[in-house]
């Protein structure tokens, strides 16, 4: 069945604004997850909190945004795990308990922190990256951190650089960008 013009033209929209908000299209990054889990749809979905049909209303862009924290919080969680150095190594059963983990992590029942703005989640970050791009984006959206680094880069160009990577860019280059940047703890 061929989609109707407007559509096309609504998905073309929601993908658009999927890049704006999560650095690329949501279908992109459910794809590689699903590809690096081993997992279907259905599984994702459950992990993540989501029904089947409205990871693939997110995924198809006939839905442009993931309305529930919890849901894009988990997301993140499950990105860094496929994306440690370990992960490839990690036994099947370790990989499950480690979803399950995720799946049931609840981002309400970390201490929340408020400080002359919106709420702060606080707590030891799983994942730095993650925890800086969802501050960010708790902040601003993507539109407003990317004027923000264009008003800085002429006298902040490593800060305009920063809000640009770890604010609106892909998340596989805010963790090298991290990778780069922040020298490993001792030991």
């Amino acid at each position: 069945m061929t989609k109707a013009p407007g559509d096309q033209e609504a998905i073309a929209r929601n993908r658009a604004r999927q890049t704006q908000w999560y650095g690329e299209p949501l279908q992109d990054r459910f794809r590689r997850l699903l590809g690096r889990l081993g997992k279907s749809q259905l599984e994702l979905a459950a992990v993540l909190g989501l029904s089947a049909p409205m990871l693939s209303q997110l995924m198809s862009g006939q839905r442009a945004k993931i309305g529930n924290p919890a849901v894009l919080s988990r997301l993140q969680e499950i990105e860094a795990l496929v994306a440690s150095a370990d992960f490839e190594r990690l036994p099947a059963a370790d990989r499950t308990v480690a979803l399950e983990r995720i799946r049931s992590h609840q981002p309400s029942t970390r201490t929340a922190l408020r400080l002359n703005g919106p709420e702060v989640l606080t707590g030891p970050p799983a994942d730095p990256v993650a925890s800086v791009r969802a501050v960010l984006r708790a902040a601003a959206s993507a539109a407003e951190i990317e004027a923000a680094a264009e008003l800085l880069a002429a006298e902040h160009p490593g800060l305009a650089e920063v809000l640009r990577v770890y604010g609106t860019g892909r998340t596989a280059d805010a963790r090298e960008h991290f990778r780069a940047t922040v020298p490993p703890p001792p030991g």
